[in-house]
Order: C-alpha cells, then sequence, then structure tokens
C-alpha cells in the first residue's frame, strides 16, 4: 500500500467518522454512548482495524444498549494521551499499548511486552490463569481505571534500519524510535531511544531525525511506508516477543453498567486477542512478500550474536533492577510475571519449539 494513498484515506475515513458523529440522530432513552479514543491512525491494518471491530461487536453485541463511538490518534486527542483522556474523563474508553504509560508506572509495561519475556500465549496465559489480571487491576485502580488485553501481534519484527547492523560498534548514537522497557534495552547498548505515534515515524526517518524504527511488523510496516527511507529489514525483535495491546475503560462508568454488559466488554475484548493475533499472523507473511518482491526489502533474519548477547545481559540487569523496585506493587507484578514466565517457558521450548525445529528440519510443504 502507497503510505500517501493510506494517509490520505485515512484522513478521508477521519473526517468521515466526524461527519457521522454530528450528524448520527440522538441515541434512544436508556442507551448510552461511550467515546473510545485509540493510539492508532484510522483504518490502520491490524490495530486500528481492532480498535474499531471491538466497538462494533459491543454495540452489536449489546443491541445498541452500549454504543461505542471510535476517535482514531489524533481526532479527540493526541495518540500518546489516549489514557489520561479516559482519566480525565474526556472518554470512557482508550485502545493502546499498557508500555505507553511506563512514567505513570513501570509496572504497566510487563502488561505489554517485555524483553526476553513472554510470548502472547504465554501472556494470556499468566494474565487469565495466574494473578496477571488481578496485579493490573492493582495498578490502574491508582488511576480509577481498569484493563483488558484486546489484542496481540505476536513476536514483532526488530525494525528498520538506514544502514546495515553488523555488530555493537554500529549501533552508537543510532538514534532509533523504540518504546518501553524494550527501548531501555537498547539505550543501554549505546543507542538514543525516541518514542513517538505510528503516524510520525515515517516522516523523522525521512528528514533524518531518526535512523532507525521499529513499529510492529510487515503488516503495519507496509502501510506505513517505512521501506522507501530504510533498505534492511530485521525480522524478528528479543524486546517485543509477544506485544499485546489493551482496552481502558473508565472503572466507576464500568462498574455501574448492568452485568451483561460489563461482561460483553470482557468477553468480547478477549475475543479480540486472539481475533487481532489471527490478523497478523495471516498478513503479516503477505505483507513482508510484498516488501522483498516489489520493493526489493534487504531481510535480515536475526541481530549480530553479540547485539543479542549484550541485549540479554542488558535486559536481565533492568528486569533485575525493577525486581529491587522501592514501589512494593511494581515489585510484586515483576515476581509474579518472572516466576510465570519460567513456568509457561518449560511447555513452549519443550513442546513448541522442538515441534517448529523438527519441522523446519525435516519436512518442507512448499514443494506439494
Amino acid at each position: 500500500m502507497d503510505r500517501r494513498s493510506f494517509l490520505r484515506t485515512s484522513t478521508i475515513g477521519g473526517a468521515a467518522a466526524a461527519a457521522s458523529t454530528l450528524a448520527a440522530p440522538a441515541i434512544a432513552q436508556g442507551n448510552i454512548t461511550w467515546r473510545m479514543v485509540t493510539t492508532w491512525p484510522r483504518n490502520f491494518p491490524g490495530l486500528g482495524v481492532g480498535a474499531q471491530r471491538l466497538a462494533d461487536r459491543i454495540t452489536t453485541a449489546s443491541g445498541g444498549r452500549l454504543t461505542v463511538e471510535v476517535y482514531s490518534a489524533g481526532e479527540l486527542v493526541p495518540p500518546l494521551q489516549s489514557l489520561d483522556a479516559v482519566i480525565d474523563g474526556t472518554a470512557e474508553m482508550s485502545h493502546g499499548a499498557a508500555y505507553y504509560w511506563q512514567n505513570k508506572s513501570v509496572a504497566l509495561s510487563f502488561f505489554t511486552g517485555v524483553p526476553f519475556g513472554m510470548t502472547s500465549r504465554e501472556m494470556a496465559s499468566w494474565v487469565r490463569y495466574m494473578g496477571g489480571q488481578e496485579l493490573w487491576d492493582e495498578v490502574y485502580d491508582q488511576f480509577g481505571v481498569q484493563g483488558f488485553l484486546s489484542g496481540d501481534t505476536g513476536t514483532q519484527t526488530g525494525g528498520w534500519f538506514k544502514n546495515e547492523i553488523t555488530g555493537l560498534s554500529d549501533l552508537q548514537g543510532l538514534r532509533f524510535r523504540t518504546p518501553g522497557l524494550g527501548g531501555q534495552v537498547w539505550q543501554a547498548l549505546g543507542v538514543s531511544v525516541t518514542n513517538m505515534a505510528a503516524g510520525e515515524i515515517f516522516q523523522s526517518l525521512q528528514s533524518g531525525t531518526l535512523d532507525a524504527a521499529e513499529f510492529v511488523g510487515p503488516y503495519n510496516d507496509l502501510a506505513l511506508g517505512f521501506y522507501q527511507v530504510c533498505n534492511h529489514y530485521y525480522t524478528s525483535s528479543f524486546v517485543e516477543p509477544g506485544l499485546a495491546t489493551e482496552l481502558v475503560v473508565d472503572k466507576a462508568k464500568y462498574q455501574a453498567l448492568p452485568d451483561d454488559l460489563q461482561a460483553i466488554i470482557r468477553d468480547v475484548s478477549q475475543a479480540e486477542y486472539d481475533q487481532v493475533a489471527s490478523d497478523f499472523y495471516a498478513n503479516d507473511p503477505r505483507a513482508l512478500n510484498t516488501l522483498v518482491n516489489e520493493h526489493g526489502v534487504t531481510l535480515h533474519n536475526a541481530f549480530p550474536d553479540d547485539v543479542v548477547e549484550a541485549a540479554a545481559g542488558a535486559a536481565k540487569e533492568i528486569i533485575g533492577g525493577i525486581l529491587n523496585s522501592d514501589d512494593d506493587l511494581t515489585r510484586r507484578v515483576a515476581r509474579s510475571f518472572i516466576d510465570s514466565m519460567n513456568l509457561t517457558r518449560t511447555r513452549t521450548e519443550a513442546t513448541d519449539l522442538t515441534y517448529a525445529l523438527a519441522r523446519q528440519r525435516y519436512l518442507d510443504y512448499s514443494d506439494l
């Protein structure tokens, strides 16, 4: 997809949505309308589409008793102020990624993605069955909101670079867009790290403000047009192994809803966690083929060993520091995450990984 066409379509879509909202008939008495602000551009593959689908499913499942209107990045508030919009009452819901708010609590990063941390299935297991949701509730109780897993990208790509990374020396002073605890890992390797919303990255790469950037993976990156300014694409990330998105709601308003509407929000969010993952698994490979075959992108399956080894050491030091945090809740979140990962990884590595390696080594179906 051409980036200019994508952004033009997004702008038109946003204007149409705003006009539609203004022209909409009054909601019947007794029905409720909530506003959802997102960190994603309108119609953005996977994430923006997932936010809109989640809103539509809540509206449909409730028979219109709870209608959710979506405001994409910048339409009501700036993209990285969507959580604040729920906290201050500008909106009732936000759709984004919890690690965007780690300045409010470092503990929130554990509910999105941790360097060398949980895969998406491990993350869902922790949150749903191993005490993660209860700890997340404690963190967000401080701000009067409630969080739910709402999507999953799977393991993300390592990012786009204008020049090939041949070793640690190539990282010194590199200006790189990457968020969360993963950004801290890159920073420990000598990289100058910044975070910015999706719609701002291309211009920063084009102008030279950034030397490299990672966002999600081929499905999103093709739409954002990164291939137009960067040719070297690293296809496996070690800092975002199973990134989760979140739906956040105003907790007081959520608890004031009838039980069935609360259940609809909760259950639709859980369904979308799996739906979004399927969307990415189906469309990332297609987009990657386009990037390689139509745009000549150079793929690198992994970063050099010295980079990965140094990153692993930095990640262990950073997480170790959080485990010794002065904040009791942050310590408990980190401890629960690590203990749960140490258990769930035994299945991932003994079963899933062993199978994947056997399939890779012994059986190629591509000639059938």
